[in-house]
């Protein structure tokens, strides 16, 4: 295996599937050369029917792809922030996510939109930091994809350019320069599959994308007082109910860490899971963690403030045992 950052690991899982299939292409705003840098190079390999630049439109960039997928191809669509997605939501949810069942299953739209989000390490401020996978989950035709490190970014990224269905892929921006094992030969990581990232036995921890690498650290440190079993959903439509559910009947009690904002999240959406299949096992009520619901500070101090941080986390979880 090859250890590798994560903005490497999406690189190298465009280049095979673009070796692969001559139906991938890529498209977005300074795609070829600027941007957070993971499709640089890739033009000279491909060209530029395959790596095209757009102008700045993302209503034109989603919009171009769901016509490009509706005619055979497999677009890979990048909006630069996932706040710029707000201006080609109608693409997205009454275009790409509807086509299939509009047309009774006749025609699809296999196309990834990739899109980073999450806070930033400079402060991003209201408009530049925003985590909105939570909102998409209420929008039925679309898969949503939220790895956590390189290995499941490559793995994921792969089906997700297969996949025959629409996809948002969402990459927190404080994951790119993070470094990980990747294995060298081609692989896959199927969609709806979650990850048990530590096992343990007195606490289920799910938490997504970033809040994985705090969760993990968390769970090393209290090794010795809190045994922890943290698992990453990987993937939020489908979700993998099971892998939550039944890890919750081992440990009964849950808690639930993403960054999108608590009021209507996914933090809630997991929690009913767990307590319509694990109710009577529960030996604590579950709790969940997530941004308060206000807008991103451009502050870093007070960003901090609005955001899950590592000492929020553990403060959670020892309240959880305090008795």
């Amino acid at each position: 295996m090859a250890k590798i950052m994560y903005i490497e690991a999406l690189k190298s899982a465009l280049r095979e599937e673009m070796r692969k299939d001559e139906n991938v292409f890529v498209m977005g705003e300074d795609v070829t050369r600027y941007g957070f840098g993971i499709n640089r190079g890739l033009v000279d390999e491909f060209g530029p029917d395959r790596v095209r630049n757009t102008p700045i439109s993302e209503a034109a960039i989603i919009g171009s792809a769901v016509g490009a997928a509706l005619r055979g191809m497999r677009p890979v669509a990048e909006i630069m922030f996932v706040d710029f997605i707000m201006i080609g939501l109608d693409q997205i949810v009454n275009q790409a996510a509807k086509m299939s069942y509009l047309s009774n299953g006749e025609l699809s739209v296999p196309m990834v939109i990739r899109t980073p989000e999450g806070t930033e390490w400079f402060g991003g401020g209201a408009q530049h930091s925003q985590t909105l996978h939570s909102m998409f989950m209420n929008i039925p035709g679309l898969k949503l994809v939220i790895p956590s490190d390189p290995y499941d970014a490559k793995g994921l990224l792969k089906s997700s350019i297969r996949d025959n269905n629409p996809v948002i892929f969402f990459e927190h921006k404080q994951l790119y320069t993070q470094k990980g094992e990747v294995p060298e030969e081609e692989y896959t990581i199927s969609l709806g599959k979650a990850a048990v990232k530590k096992e343990g036995k007195d606490l289920t921890l799910v938490a997504t994308s970033w809040m994985v690498k705090h969760s993990l650290e968390i769970a090393e440190d209290l090794k010795n007082k809190i045994s922890v079993e943290v698992i990453d959903p990987r993937t939020l439509v489908p979700l993998d109910k099971d892998t939550i559910i039944n890890s919750v009947k081992k440990t009964g009690r849950l808690l639930v860490v993403d960054e999108s904002p608590v009021s209507g999240g996914l933090q809630g959406e997991i929690i009913t899971v767990a307590m319509q299949e694990a109710f009577w096992n529960m030996e604590f009520p579950p709790r969940r963690i997530g941004s308060l619901n206000t807008p991103i500070p451009f502050s870093s101090a007070l960003e901090k403030e609005v955001i899950p941080t590592k000492e929020k986390i553990k403060k959670e979880i020892l309240a959880m045992f305090s008795n």
